[in-house]
């Protein structure tokens, strides 16, 4: 114990770890000793459990959890924190004798404290005594105390665990090592034995129909001669069968009319098995009697599509037969027949199917038009068929939304947003969706220099069309590429935006002609065959405005060279930077003292490229392709991955178009349209997360990220909105948003981007008390220019060399679970900052002063 304390202090004076964390943690160590302080005489904390299995420590969850008494939350681990232990020790058990004893039992102070606070103040103090307490109690976690009972009871569920996994011998015997400071430690060591391995699997099947199956729905059997025995598999198997038959007609069929007997009695570690299935019950009011089961098809299909509370009494005045669905209605039927029946899946004469109904369910609730969509059948006895009615009630055609907004940012003092949008459901008869949405927005800006002008000097208007059709909008038949049950539809979007007083003025123009389809229920697939943009800045004067920081550089220099006085500026006292463009002329003409060798003169050259390119006009016109795999279940499934790879090309049709019109190029060499040159480049991106679930809020994030985007033919550098940059609170969080390289270089320019980005993120995350969670993180990564016009060293990828300049980020955070939403914190140091001189870029910052504070919505991935 001294010795801990005694490193913890010194690393506390010399050490360049934060001095913060270390006091943390050497409190943590210090209150560590009390951790028994609501331990009784005679009982005993657990502080820890040990699986034991043949001698070798298991430490697989799904065994773990079997123990009854796991240990207070924090106990194990590298960090031995138990906070909520802590929480609950803080807490009084006899607070109310206290408070008597100290306060209430003495006339004279309880007079004294209600003359100075009052009587219903001083009522208030001592409710608030009992309700801080009563506080730590439910915050906290009391001790796990060891109990003889419950380790017995854990020792029998590990034994039926491992007999359930095939080890049918296996014995269990458990160990409690007990010290004199009330602590325990408790091993359980299990013995598996030999295990038991399936042999035989001997069908009895009671209805002639299935058994004719059995050769068929037999060959992809769970259960394979030679494997270990794991009645899991069993489980599986009957779920496999179920799904089968329920999709080969037998429709009255369920999971419970299959049994699995088996046999192991005198047959030397093998198991036999008799698969078992029954004829179908039929349960009247009085007996039930028993039939073979049959296969059942699909007779007929009904569609009722204005099925709904309002309706319900009105009779059928509209009916519509198209191909082999009957359309039925009250009102006047609303939708083109073809649109309803491209969205069923279930057939005529086709045998009766759990995929069919469960694939029409899906596609009427991706339409969007419908509420709860329903597929009942009703059996025809007569002639053993079904008939399948579908009931739809239509959403409202229209709806109106409004979302005003006020916000701040680092360019408005104030800001007030108001969008609106109208959705019209059905607007062809073909379960069309047309969005038309509408922003308004107004704003006071930071930087206003004219006390005289309107307070409200940022404005900002725009406009949204967007179209979807539940197909793919093409002059072919696609439907053996892409079959309806992947649910294609086609998006059409249009958009523009006009800013005022926001950077350097912007009118936008978009324009996307998108293909969707999901193949499996895990994938998701995205083609944008047209992604059209267009950029024109309006208000490039005021270009060193915006970029504050070149023209500092600028300014310095100028002084520096005595191209101006020591108290004079390239800004004319009317917010003017002619004058520094003016000297940028005369720099590069080499009408100065600098010249072309000049680390000053370059300064200025590269000031002047990037000026160049962020003021210029952009047209893009591309095509993409996205892959998505996800296979999370749902929000609250820990233990999952995601891959996503997106493609891009840009440019090669207009390319292309303006060669077979011999168009004339500009005097960079470049092809042009509607006076500006398009941009011609490849890019590509592939982005995976993976989560590892350890229980008890135990979780471990991991993200890989890599992306290029490689400029050629009429372009050499990328567009700035097509560009990455590093650093901010989904990136590397020890660096601020733009912040981070390129490479190695220590731009002070306040939008770093680059053409090519590497970035790694690791986070252990874990609970801490209530629904406040914490997290450790690492984040690696940095972005550089590679095959563009970019000549800096200090900034382009030249091989595997250049990987010394990634930069490491670590630190730690706090995140507070809303349900729906959480509210994050973290903090972040910079480890390795590539920046710096190469020997001298580890731990070079790592203090508070130094870290960035990042808070966000949601994980980081």
């Amino acid at each position: 114990m001294r010795l801990a304390i005694y490193l913890a202090f010194r690393k506390f004076f010399c050490g360049t770890i934060p001095r913060a964390i270390v006091l943390i943690l050497l409190l943590i160590q210090v209150s560590s000793c009390n951790i028994v302080k609501r331990v009784k005489s005679g009982e005993h904390l657990i502080t820890e459990n040990i699986i034991l299995e043949d001698g070798k420590v298991n430490k697989q969850e799904r065994v773990n959890n079997i123990i009854i008494q796991k240990v207070n939350s924090g106990m194990q681990g590298i960090i031995r924190a138990p906070l909520k232990l802590h929480l609950y020790n803080l807490a009084r058990p006899n607070i109310d004798s206290i408070i008597d004893a100290r306060i209430l039992s003495k006339p004279t102070k309880v007079k004294r404290k209600t003359n100075l606070l009052s009587k219903k103040q001083f009522d208030r103090f001592i409710d608030s005594k009992r309700s801080f307490n009563s506080w730590l109690k439910r915050t906290g976690e009391a001790p796990v105390i060891y109990n003889d009972a419950k380790t017995q009871k854990t020792a029998s569920n590990l034994n039926k665990y491992y007999a359930k996994r095939g080890w049918f011998n296996n014995t269990v015997d458990f160990e409690v090592e007990k010290d004199s400071n009330k602590r325990a430690k408790v091993s359980y060591k299990i013995t598996k034995n030999q295990p038991y391995i399936l042999d035989s699997i001997k069908p009895m099947i009671s209805s002639p129909a299935i058994d004719s199956l059995y050769s068929e729905f037999s060959k992809s059997s769970l259960l394979k001669k030679g494997d270990q025995f794991d009645e899991d598999n069993y489980d599986r198997e009957r779920e496999r069968i179920n799904a089968y038959l329920r999709n080969s007609g037998f429709y009255y069929f369920g999971q419970d009319y299959i049994r699995m007997v088996i046999d192991t009695i005198g047959t030397n570690h093998k198991v036999n098995t008799e698969l078992i299935i029954a004829d179908r019950a039929i349960r009247g009011e009085d007996s039930t009697i028993t039939r073979p089961f049959k296969v059942y098809k699909i007779k007929e299909i009904n569609i009722f599509t204005d099925d709904n509370f309002d309706n319900r009494f009105k009779a059928i005045s509209d009916t519509t037969h198209y191909g082999d669905y009957t359309l039925y209605s009250k009102n006047k039927l609303k939708f083109r027949p073809k649109a309803l029946t491209d969205a069923v899946f279930i057939q005529k004469g086709d045998i009766y199917s759990d995929l069919a109904r469960s694939r029409t369910s899906r596609y009427l609730n991706d339409l969007q038009m419908f509420r709860y969509p329903s597929i009942d059948y009703v059996e025809n006895e007569e002639d053993t068929t079904l008939t399948a009615n579908i009931y739809l009630e239509p959403r409202k055609k229209y709806t109106l939304s409004f979302d005003p907004e006020i916000n701040q940012s680092n360019i408005q003092t104030i800001g007030f947003s108001f969008s609106t949008g109208l959705k019209i459901r059905n607007i062809f008869r073909g379960a069309e969706t047309l969005e038309v949405t509408g922003i308004a927005a107004i704003g006071a800006s930071k930087d206003r220099s004219d006390d005289a002008s309107a307070f409200f000097d940022i404005n900002e208007f725009g406009g949204n069309i967007r179209l979807t059709l539940p197909r793919l909008f093409t002059p072919f038949n696609t439907d053996k590429i892409i079959p309806k049950y992947m649910s294609p539809n086609t998006v059409i979007n249009l958009s523009t935006t006009s800013q005022q007083n926001i950077g350097l003025d912007k009118q936008t123009f978009a324009g996307i002609v998108a293909y969707n389809w999901s193949p499996k229920n895990t994938v998701t697939n995205s083609v944008e065959l047209f992604n059209v943009q267009f950029v024109k800045n309006l208000n490039t004067d005021n270009y060193f405005g915006v970029y504050s920081n070149s023209f500092n550089r600028l300014d310095n220099i100028a002084r520096d060279i005595g191209y101006i006085g020591q108290n004079e500026s390239l800004e004319n006292p009317a917010n003017n930077f002619g004058p520094a463009d003016v000297f940028i002329d005369d720099v590069l003409n080499e009408n100065t003292s600098l010249t072309p060798q000049d680390e000053d003169y370059i300064s200025v050259s590269n000031i002047d490229e990037r000026k160049d390119r962020l003021t210029e006009n952009n047209l893009i016109f591309s095509s993409s392709f996205d892959y998505k795999k996800d296979k999370r279940q749902n929000i609250f499934d820990n233990d999952f991955s995601i891959f996503k790879w997106r493609v891009e090309l840009a440019g090669n049709l207009l390319s292309n178009f303006s060669e077979l019109f011999g168009s004339t190029k500009n005097e960079n060499g470049n092809y042009e349209v509607f006076g500006v040159a398009f941009s011609q480049y490849f890019k590509t991106e592939i982005d995976y997360v993976k989560y590892f679930d350890f229980g008890r809020n135990n979780i471990f994030a991991f993200r890989s990220y890599a992306g290029i985007a490689i400029p050629y033919g009429n372009s050499n550098s990328i567009p700035f909105a097509e560009s990455f940059f590093g650093g901010g609170p989904n990136d590397n969080r020890a660096w601020t948003a733009y912040n981070l390289g390129p490479g190695r270089s220590n731009n002070t320019n306040e939008f770093n981007e680059a053409n090519f980005k590497i970035h790694i993120s690791a986070e252990q995350r874990f609970g801490l008390f209530g629904d406040l969670r914490g997290a450790l993180f690492v984040d690696v990564g940095n972005i550089w220019n590679v095959l563009d016009n970019v000549e800096d060293e200090d900034a382009t990828f030249t091989g595997f060399k250049s990987l010394q300049d990634i930069a490491v980020g670590s630190g730690f955070g706090l995140r507070y679970d809303f349900d729906f939403f959480v509210l994050r914190f973290d903090v972040g140091f910079k480890t390795y900052d590539p920046a710096q001189d190469l020997d001298n870029r580890w731990f070079r910052d790592y203090n508070f002063r130094n870290a960035v504070y990042n808070i966000g919505i949601n994980y980081p991935f």
